[in-house]
């Protein structure tokens, strides 16, 4: 592919990716709290073995999305701009509604068929499976018309969205728990209430009845989505495997009980990290599609992000992962204290697991997805077999192994089977600033361990504000070092 080089769209295109990503930190931010208060109040409010089938029940909701809708809310944010150019907007809108609502009747029709194969595989009781599958109708529409509000840059009402459905889910299932005693089972009854209101908002701030009429089907778009999705929904399915399978694997070695102690380990890394981290991605991502539509060279604007991705989210993942027992202690009920253990190894593995949205965001653009799969296929392979031989012996530290492990082998394979033509650079002087800026940290690390203060929230504060004021004097010292050299 030739690529048009044009510096001016290239800055225009980065300064709304920084104004975007202002409109969407605060559904991120707030997300970010939302997951975080989510460990808490819930590990209150429910033992470990409910605990533990709540995240086994989540983790199956996730299971089916990944198989049956979320790949269509994809698909339609990567092809909304072709179709929005070609003027053919109600049949696209058509194809991926008559797409979705296919699926999941299809989805329906598997599980009752072999519903007495999905209770004994996942070790999950009947009327949490047929929860489970009601529960699924929204939260396809949600993430279809998610992805639609992404494609038109409504940053804002993105961000509305966001904050509603976090708090009301909370909200709801508190409810539904403290005052019906559900259990579980209100977890996910108010799950479904707040995201059924959220769809009604979502139809309104997309005006996607603006474009959607009832039309005949266009076979032709199908045949890219599915090209384009099914890859997708195989590579999650994949990721699903390396980061979810571990607490059915518990569950079926140790019990419903040390699968809660894998979920609030989970919990406070992976869905709290990755809704931060998404505020580079989710403002980034559709401006660099119609880039890439546009024959824009892509590239230099994807390292640059890259960069800032490292620069927000090793330093987090590190004084998280020191500080992991005091860190666990804040957040959890003392009933989960144990999964303090998992948390360095979790932590890393999300840092991994995030680094590949850049370094795989070239298969994407090339519409070449079946490489993720495969990557993802092997790692998630990898993954499932170290669970199984080392969570016998290592117990709560051969999960977190298994899993580092697994998400570190997706991150060096996607750094080595490249697109010619897609080939990113390392951001060398933000991570060579960062090494420099981490002495002096750890420093004073020591130095707090040695007078053993014990404000452990005090010192993660510190040494963080710390690092970033190191950082920014060094990036200070080198313009001018540079300046006075010319």
């Amino acid at each position: 592919m030739e690529y048009v080089e044009n510096k001016a769209v290239e800055e225009e295109q980065t300064r709304g990716i920084f104004q975007d990503m202002a409109k969407y930190a605060p559904s991120k931010i707030v997300g970010m709290v939302g997951n975080a208060l989510i460990v808490p109040v819930y590990t209150s409010l429910l033992p470990p073995e409910q605990y533990g089938l709540y995240s086994i029940s989540i983790a199956l909701l996730s299971f089916l999305c990944i198989l049956f809708s979320d790949w269509v809310g994809l698909s339609g944010l990567r092809f909304f701009r072709h179709h929005q150019i070609m003027q053919d907007m109600p049949k696209y809108m058509t194809t991926l509604v008559f797409m979705l609502t296919f699926n999941i009747a299809l989805m329906c029709l598997v599980a009752y068929i072999f519903r007495g194969n999905f209770y004994s595989f996942f070790h999950i009781p009947a009327k949490y499976f047929f929860a489970i599958l009601l529960l699924i109708i929204p939260v396809a529409v949600r993430a279809l018309l998610f992805q639609l509000i992404r494609a038109q840059l409504k940053s804002m009402s993105f961000t509305f969205s966001t904050i509603v459905n976090q708090f009301l889910t909370i909200g709801l299932s508190v409810f539904f728990v403290k005052f019906f005693n559900l259990g579980a089972m209100g977890m996910l009854l108010g799950m479904g209430v707040s995201i059924s209101l959220i769809d009604l908002l979502l139809i309104y701030q997309s005006n996607i009845l603006r474009w959607f009429k009832l039309q005949k089907v266009e076979w032709t778009f199908l045949i890219p989505i599915w090209k384009y999705g099914v890859p997708i929904a195989a590579t999650s399915l994949s990721a699903w495997i390396i980061n979810q399978s571990n607490k059915f694997i518990m569950n079926s070695i140790k019990g419903f009980s040390e699968a809660g102690i894998v979920g609030v380990g989970y919990g406070l890394t992976l869905p709290l990290l990755l809704t931060i981290f998404a505020i580079i991605t989710v403002a980034a991502v559709p401006r660099i599609i119609n880039m890439y539509e546009e024959k824009i060279d892509v590239r230099p604007i994807i390292s640059r992000f890259a960069g800032y991705y490292l620069l927000i989210s090793l330093p987090v993942i590190t004084i998280m992962s020191i500080y992991s027992v005091e860190y666990v202690h804040i957040f959890a009920n003392e009933k989960f204290y144990t999964a303090y253990k998992l948390i360095p190894y979790f932590a890393f593995g999300t840092f991994f697991l995030a680094c590949t949205d850049y370094t795989t965001l070239q298969y994407h653009l090339a519409n070449k997805t079946y490489i993720d799969f495969i990557i993802k296929l092997i790692s998630g392979i990898v993954g499932v077999a170290l669970n199984i031989l080392l969570i016998p012996e290592h117990g709560l530290v051969g999960v977190g192994m298994a899993t580092l492990a697994a998400n570190f082998l997706y991150f060096v394979l996607t750094i080595i089977i490249v697109l010619p033509d897609l080939r990113l650079k390392f951001p060398y002087k933000t991570f060579i600033k960062m090494l420099l800026a981490a002495i002096p940290i750890g420093l004073i690390y020591l130095l707090f361990k040695h007078v053993n203060l014990d404000y452990a929230v005090f010192e993660m504060i510190f040494l963080l504000i710390g690092f970033y004021a190191f950082y920014w004097l060094l990036g200070k010292f080198l313009q001018n070092f540079r300046v006075g050299s010319r």
